[in-house]
């Protein structure tokens, strides 16, 4: 990375958004919904769409504003389904109902009603704005929707909002639960950094400076009160919203998740697309990637104990597989899934050769003195990542989201084949170091012993 980073103001980042023309963030502002409306879509009809839970902490309110204000509107699309996720048939029955009108949507809630409203919005070639009910996720602002499609998690290419209203009055008296799935959301980005700085030391995909700064910029401020964060402190949530708001302006610039998701959401993924449930429900995607990034700074701290520059490169060569081979491991790994051939398909497209796996792993010996130096500024160590979720109230245990510790050491594996996208995984199996490091980390005196 050749420039230093630099904290962009609010503003600043909003300027960088392709689709976010407006972020309102403020105490009690939910009546500031029919102005902001009527200026991003003058002349419009508006719909409400929420569920039966954010209908009545914010959808009435907001109703009501705009009926006072004179606003056209259609009756508000209320989701009944006390199990609604981001899944694709709810983006099938929202569309449904958007098809009887030309009423732009105004999505009330948080990660499942905005990903939903999104794509919808999108397919039917309309523009949205939404109104955040809690800060437990970054996807509000992100270009895309992450959607579960035909069993898979997948993330549908579709604009952000046009406009974003956060009313952190309502936003701190959410759930606890996922006010601490948005920490975790937000401390995910200290690992996807350093996965971007490792996919760029070896030239697989650049750092954009502009991304990188609207994340990591302010990441450090924004994480510095987790005890804040779970006590509900006005100032903490408003500097947790606004970090999660500008990790979509991020991924909006870039037309990508690349600046705020790396290995520690393939972990989450993985058990999306395995339906992983825990009491019966699906745990919160803050509360996985609060043990997917866990998993991956465990790594991160192993390796860079590891002499890499003095790598056998020549080993590592003869030890890769044939892509065959991994076509068939695939198979045998997720024999009772759905999703064989979308990992394939994912496998196949970051498939190196042995000869371009020479290239690469003896450019990395070259840079590995300074890439570890690197590495370690952007990470934060485990122990410490662990007191922050903790202090949030995120899960810092596998066994908390009902993983056992047998199931987390395959997930490193499972992980590494269903996404394209280059992380330590890759840096991992691509210098045969992963079999070792699972080793160190799940043994007798490792972070989370096998007979625990």
């Amino acid at each position: 990375m050749n420039f230093p980073t630099r904290k962009l103001s609010l503003a600043e980042a909003l300027q960088s958004a392709r689709e976010t023309r407006a972020l309102d963030i403020g105490k009690n502002i939910l009546g500031n919904t029919p102005e902001l409306f009527r200026q991003y879509f003058p002349g419009e009809t508006a719909v409400i769409v929420a569920d039966e839970h954010t209908m009545p902490i914010a959808g009435s309110t907001v109703a009501t504003a705009l009926q006072n204000a004179g606003q056209k509107c259609e009756a508000p699309f209320v989701f009944t389904d006390p199990d609604l996720y981001a899944e694709y048939s709810y983006v099938t029955q929202l569309e449904e109902s958007l098809r009887k009108h030309d009423a732009i949507p105004i999505a009330i809630g948080s990660g499942a009603i905005n990903d939903i409203t999104k794509l919808a919005a999108h397919n039917l070639g309309r523009p949205y704005m939404c109104v955040a009910t809690a800060a437990s996720m970054d996807g509000y602002t992100a270009f895309g929707a992450s959607i579960t499609y035909k069993g898979s998690k997948q993330t549908f290419n579709c604009p952000a909002p046009v406009a974003v209203l956060a009313d952190i009055e309502i936003i701190r008296n959410a759930p606890p639960q996922m006010t601490a799935s948005g920490y975790a959301d937000l401390l995910a980005k200290m690992t996807a950094g350093a996965d971007w700085m490792l996919a760029e030391a070896l030239g697989i995909e650049p750092i954009d400076e502009q991304a990188w700064n609207i994340v990591q910029g302010g990441l450090r401020d924004a994480l510095s009160d987790p005890a804040g964060v779970r006590e509900r402190d006005e100032r903490a949530i408003e500097q947790l919203t606004e970090g999660l708001m500008l990790g979509g302006f991020a991924m909006q610039w870039a037309k990508s998740s690349r600046p705020a998701s790396g290995a520690e959401h393939q972990f989450s993924h993985l058990w999306d697309m395995q339906d992983h449930t825990h009491n019966g429900y699906p745990p919160s995607h803050g509360c996985k990637v609060a043990i997917g990034s866990l998993a991956v700074s465990a790594l991160y701290e192993h390796l860079l104990q590891l002499p890499i520059e003095t790598l056998d490169v020549e080993k590592c060569c003869a030890a890769w597989p044939e892509l065959c081979e991994l076509e068939k491991r695939i198979q045998e790994i997720f024999a009772s899934y759905s999703f064989i051939e979308k990992a394939i398909e994912e496998t196949r497209a970051k498939y190196i050769s042995r000869e371009g796996l020479r290239t690469q792993l003896e450019q990395l010996r070259i840079t590995w003195p300074k890439l570890k130096c690197d590495l370690r500024t952007q990470l934060l160590p485990f122990a410490e990542l662990k007191q922050m979720l903790a202090a949030a109230g995120a899960p810092t245990e596998p066994e908390q989201i009902g993983i056992s510790r047998e199931r987390l050491r395959d997930s490193f594996e499972q992980a590494y084949y269903i996404r394209r996208r280059f992380t330590v995984l890759d840096f991992a199996m691509r210098a045969n170091l992963l079999p070792d490091n699972l080793e160190a980390l799940f043994g007798d005196d490792g972070i989370w012993p096998n007979d625990k």
